[in-house]
């Protein structure tokens, strides 16, 4: 994982990391290269999804541009049994 190899919206430093200060950049790369699904979302972003063992249980949400590096936002959601619901989709 190389931080400089991603880069993060003005958007997700001063708004996303302020609200949700106890998130860690790392951990949306973390997501990004080896997440459990991923989806196009409307105005060509894309959505990942992945476990994070710091945030007990929880799955992360990270929303990137189209380049797929470039990371916009991110959500901790659900528990184990979103997880699962994530990986039965088709």
């Amino acid at each position: 994982m190389n931080l400089k190899n991603y880069g993060f919206t003005e958007y997700f430093e001063k708004e996303v990391l302020r609200k949700r200060s106890y998130l860690k950049k790392e951990w949306c790369i973390s997501v990004i290269e080896n997440p459990l699904r991923v989806e196009p979302q409307e105005n060509n972003r894309f959505r990942f999804w992945g476990s994070i063992p710091e945030l007990e249980g929880y799955v992360l949400r990270v929303i990137t541009l189209s380049d797929k590096k470039t990371i916009i936002m991110h959500f901790p959601i659900g528990g184990l049994s979103h997880e699962i619901e994530l990986l039965s989709r088709n």
